[in-house]
């Protein structure tokens, strides 16, 4: 990963700042009294400055996801050229699993907060549909012939594994998150 400077690196401890606030209100109040004015405030920020890094709450608390995801869509595409879409897939998902660490506890939080409040499912499942086109294009790259129904399947059945994953660790801490991810990929392979 390249160096960010001094502005880059002050925007992304703002992003952070917020995202965080966001997460603490919506576990401490609840998702629906969570205003953007009260995590502004909380983040020790303008409402305008909130709005320059996130739409509205909903994104602010599943920032953490959303760069999880575009982090896991880049590592696909950044695999060596002659992997299979599989292989590809797979490696990220051990590379991502390797850089950052699921003991997060804003990651553990957000994840238990989406679990306990279905309301904030309606943003997850449109902001999946996003990542699950962005990763079926990184897919369909990988395939001898590129048929947009097998890159679909591919990119979203990965997806629903890596997601089972995590809600099996979710309700089980004592196990690791890498094996369980592991598991979840041998059951794709037929394992």
């Amino acid at each position: 990963m390249e160096k960010l400077g001094l502005r880059e690196r002050k925007k992304a401890a703002t992003r952070q700042a917020i995202h965080e606030a966001a997460v603490h209100l919506a576990l401490e109040l609840g998702p629906e009294r969570v205003t953007v004015d009260l995590v502004a405030d909380a983040a020790q920020v303008s409402r305008r400055t909130f709005s320059n890094y996130f739409a509205n709450k909903e994104e602010a608390i599943f920032h953490a996801d959303h760069t999880r995801l575009r982090r896991l869509v880049a590592l696909v595409a950044a695999r060596p050229a002659g992997e299979s879409a599989r292989a590809a897939l797979a490696g990220a998902a051990r590379e991502l699993v390797a850089e950052s660490p699921h003991s997060d506890p804003v990651w553990v939080a957000q994840r238990r907060l989406l679990r306990g409040h279905p309301s904030l499912a309606a943003h997850q499942v449109a902001a999946y549909a996003v990542f699950e086109r962005d990763l079926t294009s990184a897919v369909a790259t990988r395939l001898p012939d590129p048929d947009p129904l097998r890159s679909r399947v591919l990119a979203v059945t990965f997806l629903a594994a890596l997601r089972a994953a995590a809600h099996v660790w979710l309700d089980h801490p004592d196990r690791s998150f890498g094996e369980l991810v592991e598991e979840a990929l041998d059951c794709l392979s037929g394992g």
